[in-house]
C-alpha cells in the first residue's frame, strides 16, 4: 500500500486532487481511499487530505502519519509547519515551488519542485495548482499514468474546465519528465 499526504490551505483544491488521485488509481485497477482532514474549517486554514492506494482492499481509515509521498500545494506551509514529518525514507515530495533551494527535506527524501501555480495561471487562467501537481505526481512517482489522470479530469470537470485542467496536468507531467 502507498500512502500519500497532501498539504494545502482550505480552498486550494486539495480535496479535489485527493479524489482525482484516488479515481485515477481505481481507473488503473487499484483500490483507493481518499479523505480530508480539517482543523479550523475556514477558507485559507491549513488542512490535509490523504490518499491510500493498494492492489488489495483498503481497511485502514485513520490519518496518514508516515506517508510514502507528499504533495505540497501551498509552498507557504514549508515555513512554520513540518510538512515533511513522518515522510518515509526514500519518500517523494512534490512541491509547488519553482526550485528546491532552501527546502529542508529529510535525508533520503526526493523533492520534486514544480512551478505549478505559474503553469496553472498560464493554462487555466487561475492560480489553482492542484491538477498541475497531480500530473507532476504521476511523473515523479509512476504510481498512476498521465492517461488515467486525463481520464478522471475529463469525468470530473465540465468540458471547458476539463480541457484546461488536463493541459495543466500534462504540463506538470512534462515539467517533471524534463527535469529527470
Amino acid at each position: 500500500m502507498k500512502e500519500i499526504r497532501i498539504h494545502a490551505r482550505a480552498g486550494q483544491g486539495a480535496i479535489t486532487v485527493a479524489n482525482l488521485l484516488g479515481a485515477a488509481a481505481v481507473a488503473e485497477g487499484m483500490y483507493a481511499l481518499a479523505f480530508p482532514h480539517f482543523g479550523a474549517a475556514r477558507m485559507g486554514a491549513p488542512m490535509n487530505a490523504f490518499v491510500r492506494v493498494s492492489d488489495k482492499p483498503i481497511r485502514l481509515r485513520c490519518q496518514i502519519y508516515e506517508p510514502d509521498c507528499l504533495i505540497v500545494v501551498d509552498p507557504t506551509l514549508l515555513v512554520g509547519y513540518d510538512v515533511f514529518a513522518g515522510l518515509k525514507p526514500g519518500g517523494i515530495a512534490v512541491v509547488n515551488r519553482p526550485s528546491a533551494e532552501g527546502v529542508k527535506a529529510p535525508d533520503g527524501a526526493k523533492v520534486v519542485c514544480v512551478p505549478a501555480t505559474e503553469i496553472a495561471t498560464a493554462v487555466i487562467g487561475r492560480p489553482f495548482a492542484n491538477t498541475t501537481l497531480l500530473g507532476a505526481f504521476a511523473a515523479a512517482t509512476g504510481l498512476i499514468s498521465l492517461a488515467a489522470v486525463e481520464k478522471v479530469i475529463a469525468e470530473h470537470f465540465e468540458e471547458r474546465l476539463a480541457k484546461t485542467n488536463a493541459e495543466a496536468a500534462r504540463r506538470g507531467y512534462q515539467f517533471v519528465q524534463r527535469e529527470k
